[in-house]
């Protein structure tokens, strides 16, 4: 057997369950827990972290090493520092076993808070597909609000890439961020974690401005991949341009054109 099929039944018996109690507490079928155990299938990955998180194991430990060989300290890491705990996603996937794209609507981004890590919850979302996007990545899509990331107007849905690491987040470009306090939020971001423990998030509309969060409050970060509006953005320049100065451009091409065709003929 694999170590994946070992380590679940070791650790599962360490922790005194069986196998019908352990289904029920990550929300699988219980022969779906025998067919682990038994090597006769390999965990889908989501369920897999989904079992790393539920005994605060790394993934590279459960997948790589027998754990029943290991101290508790080691379970953890290997120089006795305790790694960050993986986090749970959540997806769904079609009748081909392909993830889907999940949307949160704007009138839904309050309850997301409560409820990203509920399979029913995300389950309820509205899904779709969009083929350009890679294959080996887990998106979801986000209906934004407010104008402080102008020219993207309020109603446009960012497609985001899930991060597993903050550390992963690059200065400048933009993100999808689920925080404890402020909620859903898409923003420019700038990454300090390393230095200070925090992220600044910057709004594309300057009459917003910057502000900080601590990295503990983060809770799921998505880089932004797509976006879909069915607003198209108006051109600027360094000074905004207005829909009257758009009108007169378009009178005075009709003139010249006007003149060329007097000139012709």
């Amino acid at each position: 057997m694999s170590h994946i099929s070992k380590n679940i039944k070791y650790l599962r018996k360490k922790h005194y369950y069986t196998q019908e109690t352990f289904a029920e507490a990550i929300e699988i079928k219980r022969s779906l827990v025998g067919a682990y155990e038994e090597g006769r299938a390999d965990p889908r990955i989501n369920n897999l972290l989904k079992i790393c998180d539920f005994f605060k194991v790394s993934l590279d430990t459960f997948i790589n090493k027998d754990v029943s060989t290991l101290s508790d300290d080691d379970l953890y890491d290997d120089s006795g520092t305790k790694k960050e705990k993986l986090k749970v996603l959540s997806i769904t996937v079609d009748q081909n076993d392909n993830e889907n794209i999940e949307l949160v609507p704007q009138k839904a981004s309050a309850g997301y808070t409560n409820g990203y890590a509920d399979p029913e919850y995300i389950e309820e979302l509205p899904k779709f597909k969009l083929p350009m996007l890679p294959g080996n990545a887990t998106y979801r899509a986000f209906e934004i609000s407010g104008d402080s990331m102008l020219p993207l107007l309020p109603g446009t849905v960012v497609i985001g890439e899930y991060l597993e690491e903050i550390s992963r987040v690059k200065n400048g470009n933009t993100y999808v961020l689920v925080t404890a306090k402020e909620g859903i939020v898409y923003k420019r971001v700038f990454n300090y974690v390393a230095e200070k423990g925090k992220l600044y998030l910057v709004s594309d509309n300057k009459s917003y401005s910057a502000y900080e969060v601590a990295a503990e409050e983060i809770m799921e970060i998505w880089e932004a991949k797509a976006f879909i509006s069915v607003n198209f953005p108006m051109p600027a320049s360094e000074e905004e341009m207005s829909l009257e100065k758009l009108t007169n451009i378009v009178a005075e091409m009709k003139h010249d054109i006007v003149k060329i065709k007097d000139h012709i003929i």
